[in-house]
């Protein structure tokens, strides 16, 4: 096959890319190395893609419709994972319309490209931010989610109502993903476990919020992409149990599904300090912070459709997931400083 995948200059994309080629799919890859983190970082995963012939690399962005379908028509796409999309919750906060762009009108596109090319799956990336103010744990697919706390998680919600749309009235089997804090090698550096790695090597207090009182749902990578795979060669079906008068908002009498992804076990944010300490050896600095507007004290999903489904649950813990991302965090930092000396040498 010949999947689209979208953001996989991103840290899911990048990994998820890996995983389709050595499964022997050929994987066109999209990004638009906007400068939201290190862009850097970007072109360095984008390489490590490049390296493999079954991967094409285009450099395009989701909201210029004709661009993207452009790219439909020349590669002959049969299946989307959707990942690019403006991501992180404080950003929302002081850059709204870059989640506008990108989460709304980005995705109209992709959806519209899905119908008109018949594709046979949409996978997309929704979160775990779609929760909200709902407090009940664990969080489920069947919860109602319409009362979000940031237009990060407003946009994702509106990315399933507008897939759900596509699948109704087109037919397209559409499944969205929401993801609970997704860490490993690789990873975003405007997230918590990444800053929290680079300032406590470093020296620099870390800024923890709600005084330190949150959990997460912690997910390894290698565990978000096995799901995601496993999910791929799965379109959905429209459910005979699915009940008009009784609506179920993780099914539907249409193609479409939604899951949770995560590791069904929330860590305390304390222990997952802690964990990073003992993998670097330094203790760390920190200043305690109020609770930020946006933010959410907890995250636990309930991921029994997921296992039942797919027969898959994450099994990676902590504290080897930890090792694993600060092992890359030294040699990448390492020999990318190393590289950076050289060429203000050649320079000199």
């Amino acid at each position: 096959m010949t999947i689209l995948v979208t953001g996989a200059a991103g840290f899911i994309g990048y990994h998820l890319s890996e995983r389709l080629m050595r499964d022997g799919n050929r994987v066109v890859g999209l990004d638009n190395f906007n400068d939201y983190y290190d862009v850097q970082l970007k072109r360095d995963r984008f390489g490590m893609l490049r390296r493999n012939s079954s991967f094409t690399g285009v450099e395009a962005d989701i909201a210029k419709f004709e661009d993207l379908n452009a790219l439909f028509e020349q590669h002959g796409i049969t299946s989307v994972v959707h990942l690019a999309a403006q991501a992180g919750v404080r950003y929302s906060l002081t850059n709204p319309f870059a989640y506008l762009e990108s989460n709304l009108t980005g995705f109209g596109n992709v959806l519209e490209s899905c119908r008109r090319h018949g594709v046979r799956h949409l996978l997309y990336a929704s979160s775990s931010s779609i929760y909200g103010a709902n407090v009940k744990m664990p969080f489920s697919i069947h919860d109602n989610v319409d009362h979000p706390v940031s237009l990060y998680a407003a946009t994702k919600k509106s990315n399933e109502l507008m897939a759900h749309s596509y699948s109704h009235l087109y037919g397209l089997p559409t499944t969205g993903l929401r993801f609970f804090t997704v860490y490993g090698p690789w990873g975003r550096p405007d997230m918590a476990y990444f800053s929290f790695t680079r300032d406590i090597a470093s020296g620099v207090p870390i800024k923890v919020f709600n005084e330190g009182r949150m959990q997460r749902d912690f997910t390894y990578i290698d565990d978000i992409v096995e799901g995601i795979v496993r999910l791929h060669e799965r379109p959905p079906a429209p459910s005979p149990l699915w009940d008009r008068e009784n609506p179920d908002p993780g099914s539907s009498y249409a193609p479409f599904k939604v899951y949770n992804i995560g590791n069904n076990k929330p860590e305390a944010l304390m222990t997952f300090i802690r964990t990073i300490e003992s993998k670097l050896g330094v203790k760390a600095k920190i200043d305690y912070q109020p609770m930020q507007p946006g933010d959410v004290v907890a995250t636990f999903a309930d991921i029994d459709d997921l296992a039942r489904d797919i027969g898959f649950k994450p099994t990676t813990t902590i504290d080897e997931g930890l090792g694993r991302f600060v092992e890359w965090y030294r040699n990448y930092y390492s020999s990318r400083l190393t590289a950076e000396e050289l060429l203000r040498a050649d320079l000199a």
